[in-house]
């Protein structure tokens, strides 16, 4: 797989503490998802690399959902910061 330097990392000093924590968890799987979203534009045919993206996708909606659950303000502070879903009014 390319190495792609170009896809922005968002690091934080707070995350980078704490590689347990829900937030950090979810900050790895979106790095991964955008590596091989990017993938994807070069090899289309690539079936077995979207089978493994499918699974990431759901680890991290569970995640999300976990932590939607839990604490609704993280949730968003989360969601805003990497720029994931839509910001919906419940």
């Amino acid at each position: 797989m390319i190495q792609n330097s170009f896809i922005p990392v968002i690091s934080q000093k707070k995350e980078e503490e704490n590689p347990g924590s829900v937030e950090f968890q979810v900050f790895n799987l979106t790095n991964k998802i955008r590596r091989l979203t990017s993938h994807f534009e070069l090899h289309p045919k690539d079936y077995l690399s979207q089978r493994g993206l499918r699974i990431i996708l759901g680890k991290r909606q569970r995640l999300l959902s976990y932590l939607s659950k839990k604490n609704k303000i993280r949730y968003k502070n989360l969601i805003n910061r990497l720029g994931i879903r839509d910001s919906q009014s419940s």
